[in-house]
């Protein structure tokens, strides 16, 4: 077991996807112990922890960079995993996403000083129709821990609400989410919204929610599914990177 905190190798252990075990195993491990402890703190909720370990984490000389992707976003992928497979609830998910905010308030000022390069400008909403959001916004917050910038354009979004949006702030991918099955057709309305205004080329669109799958987002013709909140990073800086070879050949 590469995780030494005993706390997260716990938490870890509800993490049944062999390929998702993988993928947050690996960016735990060798990791610092305070890191470890700090997501730990993270997934149960405990934004005051949260808050002091960031601050002992800088003043020993950790970077920015190491807190957020070696601490709260590994706590942050668990705390995905755990909500998508109906492990915890919104209100879990509420009492995370408030000691994830008491660590970026931290971090973000260093980041914004340092001048570094976003990795890509992203549009989420929810679809027309559906007003449910835990799930976006738990992509959003992690989304916007690496790196990028977000757009969210809320619920009950008309597939012109996502038009403008990716207009006005230049986009590089628009994320729909849909959590009834009676609101995941209007995913490919949007989509076919974009090709009848000319924009399908450029911008990608990625598709997500508890009902969604990968063939559904196959038939609609988006670019990819995300499967969680993870995954929806994953694939993102994919997209960024097609978008940017396809534009530049």
């Amino acid at each position: 077991m590469p995780i030494t905190h005993e706390g997260l190798a716990r938490e870890f252990e509800f993490v049944s996807s062999p390929g998702e075990r993988k993928h947050i195993s690996e960016a735990i491990d060798g990791t610092a112990p305070i890191m470890q402890e700090m997501a730990y703190e993270l997934i149960v909720g405990n934004n005051t922890e949260v808050d002091r370990l960031t601050q002992e984490a800088l003043a020993n000389g950790f970077t920015a960079n190491q807190l957020l992707d070696d601490g709260l976003l590994n706590g942050m992928a668990i705390v995905g995993v755990k909500f998508r497979d109906n492990l915890i609830f919104v209100p879990e998910v509420l009492v995370a996403a408030r000691a994830m905010k008491a660590g970026m308030a931290h971090i973000e000022p260093i980041l914004s000083a340092s001048g570094a390069k976003p990795a890509g400008t992203v549009i989420m909403g929810t679809v027309k129709g559906d007003l449910h959001d835990i799930g976006k916004n738990l992509c959003i917050m992690m989304l916007r821990g690496a790196g990028f910038v977000v757009h969210d354009i809320g619920v009950d979004s008309s597939p012109d609400d996502f038009i403008d949006a990716a207009e006005e702030h230049s986009a590089e991918v628009v994320g729909m989410s849909a959590l009834l099955t009676t609101t995941m057709p209007n995913m490919g309305r949007t989509i076919a919204a974009f090709e009848d205004m000319g924009l399908r080329d450029e911008v990608r669109i990625m598709v997500g929610g508890a009902p969604v799958t990968q063939d559904f987002a196959d038939e609609m013709g988006a670019d990819a599914y995300g499967d969680n909140a993870v995954d929806a990073v994953d694939k993102a800086k994919e997209l960024v990177l097609l978008l940017a070879e396809l534009k530049s050949s």
